[in-house]
């Protein structure tokens, strides 16, 4: 049996379904809004590396360490982006969320909040992980900001750790959130959440 079993998340208008190459055309056109394949410090894939995105994603499904969702808008199935869990370590339970990226028309919105408040909750109160973790491009600071904001903590900085896309050495900016910190972070997301959006 799997850590990460296949599983629907919903909240908000929000669906976290699994990944499938039934959502090709619907990612494809995700990142054709705002051309976010062009963006540096991100992996989203361009409009015909649509299919091979979903293909890794899913070979990751089967060797047990990645389950990636597709982002939908829960009323149309519109496809909206994609998250996943990665880095799945059983033995110590814990996960890591990321690929995460949006169409543009939703970001700045609650979608991204919905997202987390509905992978932690999965995360710690199903899964019983002690530790969920982010990591990012230390130039990616609107991703920084928004991990931070989720009331993760820093735990460093890798030096050197990955390739871009563009074929430069990245470094990787880590965080980490705890079972024990989680009760204080669910609070505040669904707080945030709550408040009236100007």
């Amino acid at each position: 049996m799997a850590f990460v079993e296949p599983v629907t998340l919903k909240s908000r208008g929000i669906a976290l379904v699994p990944l499938s190459p039934a959502h090709e055309e619907g990612l494809a056109a995700a990142a054709a809004d705002g051309e976010l394949w062009t963006l540096r410090v991100t992996s989203v894939p361009e409009p015909q590396e649509t299919r091979t995105y979903i293909e890794t994603a899913l070979q990751g499904r089967e060797a047990g360490h990645r389950f990636a969702f597709a982002v939908t808008e829960e009323a149309t199935g519109t496809v909206l982006g994609t998250t996943s869990f990665h880095d799945i370590l059983p033995a110590v339970k814990r996960v890591e969320v990321g690929y995460t990226w949006y169409a543009k028309r939703c970001q700045r919105t609650h979608v991204n909040t919905t997202c987390k408040l509905l992978m932690l909750t999965h995360a710690f109160e199903a899964l019983g992980c002690n530790v969920v973790g982010w990591r990012t491009d230390n130039f990616n600071f609107a991703s920084q900001r928004a991990i931070e904001r989720l009331g993760a903590k820093k735990d460093g900085v890798l030096r050197g750790h990955a390739m871009r896309r563009d074929g430069t050495v990245r470094d990787t900016v880590m965080y980490s959130l705890s079972a024990g910190e989680w009760p204080e972070v669910k609070a505040q997301l669904s707080y945030l959440l709550a408040r009236p959006r100007d």
